[in-house]
């Protein structure tokens, strides 16, 4: 029984959370990157470079998106296949994906240096926010080969059961960043530079270690030599392609709402975006961490036609996503004023900005999860379409719609609404799916339940 591998073992809240637990922990941290980041410069240089880090946000999304795609829809593709019992085959696509990635790295790195001072320049910004802009991307894109390695190997490692390895390696790689930061800010003075660069090897600590590890033949999953196979990539692309969606979308109405606040606020509004968007951020990895850590599950029941095993899953998953949603929601209310603290003092005009934004955005927490969820589990269920279709309607349809109105009615307040109003049209799309494709992925409770649970009961 202790040989038998997490997709052999019962589903019980116990084994998912033991599956679960490290990749949330490993995303919670790693949203820590970006807001170390943004701590460390808000008080050790000001709110003017606070301010550029968001407004390089898009373009790094941008960077990123690709890769984001090839990771979330390789790995489904994958461990469809390892259930399947086609495990040859896997690895071959697997080293073959993640060379397509370390391409990819090379070539948006040399389009981020090309584009990146037109962009700034074109933005009406102050010459001291454009120059920080400009610093910060500058080092941040030498990284990027080693920061799309780290997003694969994340999501690969949890799908070779190291999901302890992962979160160990984003733990050190966040403490790197910590104490990096400092030195190169604070000893050093290196400026807001000095923070990409800490950044950049942080996340090169997985990167490091996955290059390492998969490149022993004993794991479930290891380098191998790739054979080209167009279809798997189209796969790939196509299951994951609601994830490029949201990291695009994001980068777009990230610069939407950037815009918005320069015109209603200016420079400070930024800056208090920013701060709202760290507390965002930090709940959303909740939820991302818990489907990334299940999503394998997910792929690897479908692959291997275990209907009561999915169907027990998916149940104990919506109660986990609802009491987090709920918790969070209470935390980050009570806890405005402690949060935006941290990077604005009240005496500064962020602070009131930032208090007010929170506590409105709060409310968006009581769907994102639902959200997250609903379009991760067509993701794993090689059911790319449906997942793009929840993911763009959710952050690029919904968001644009109320970005345009709501302003419009209610001025700062109405970009604070935009978002809460947003999820809860997202939230009523994905259940409207969930519910419609229940019977077709067999997770929905009242679909063949005797049948299932007679065929595939031995596995339970």
């Amino acid at each position: 029984m202790e040989n038998q591998t997490i997709y052999q073992k019962p589903v019980t809240l116990k084994n998912i959370l033991k599956f679960a637990l490290p990749t949330i922990v490993m995303t919670v941290f790693m949203s820590f990157y970006t807001m170390v980041d943004g701590l460390f410069v808000a008080n050790l240089i000001n709110m003017n470079a606070l301010s550029a880090i968001n407004l390089t946000a898009p373009l790094i999304q941008l960077v990123t998106a690709i890769s984001t795609m090839l990771a979330t829809g390789g790995s489904a593709v994958i461990m469809k296949k390892m259930g399947e019992q086609r495990i040859k085959e896997a690895n071959e696509d697997f080293t073959f994906l993640i060379l397509i990635n370390v391409l990819t790295g090379l070539i948006m790195c040399g389009l981020g240096y090309a584009l990146m001072d037109n962009i700034f320049a074109s933005m009406a910004l102050s010459s001291e926010t454009e120059s920080y802009c400009i610093d910060y991307l500058s080092r941040y894109l030498l990284f990027t080969v080693p920061i799309l390695l780290m997003n694969n190997f994340t999501l690969y490692m949890i799908a070779s059961e190291k999901a302890t390895l992962s979160l160990f390696c984003s733990v050190a790689g966040g403490v790197l960043n910590i104490i990096l930061d400092y030195v190169f800010i604070a000893v050093f003075a290196a400026g807001i530079g000095g923070a990409a660069i800490a950044t950049g090897i942080g996340y090169s600590v997985t990167a490091v270690v996955g290059l390492i590890v998969f490149s022993q033949k004993k794991n479930l999953l290891h380098f191998q030599k790739p054979v080209v196979r167009l279809k798997v990539l189209a796969n790939a692309a196509t299951n994951g392609c609601s994830e490029m969606a949201t990291a695009l979308v994001t980068s777009i109405i990230t610069m939407i709402f950037n815009w918005s606040m320069l015109h209603y606020v200016g420079e400070d509004g930024v800056a208090a975006v920013t701060i709202i968007m760290y507390v965002l951020m930090f709940a959303s990895s909740l939820y991302t961490g818990y489907i990334y850590g299940i999503a394998p599950m997910i792929s690897f029941y479908y692959g291997e036609k275990n209907h009561a095993k999915l169907r027990r899953l998916i149940a104990a998953s919506l109660k986990i996503i609802t009491l987090i949603s709920f918790v969070m929601t209470i935390l980050s209310f009570s806890l405005t004023k402690l949060l935006v603290a941290i990077f604005a003092s009240p005496e500064n005009p962020v602070y009131a900005l930032a208090v007010n934004g929170n506590r409105i955005c709060t409310i968006a927490l009581l769907f994102i999860g639902f959200n997250i969820f609903a379009s991760g589990t067509f993701t794993a269920l090689s059911n790319g379409i449906i997942s793009a279709i929840l993911a763009f309607s959710r952050s690029f349809v919904f968001m644009l719609i109320t970005m345009l109105i709501l302003p419009i009615i209610w001025g700062i307040n109405g970009i604070w609404l935009a978002t809460p109003v947003a999820e809860l049209m997202a939230l009523m799309l994905s259940a409207t799916m969930f519910i419609k494709y229940g019977k077709y992925y067999f997770y929905d409770n009242n679909t063949q339940n005797g049948l299932a649970a007679k065929k595939f009961g031995s596995k339970i």
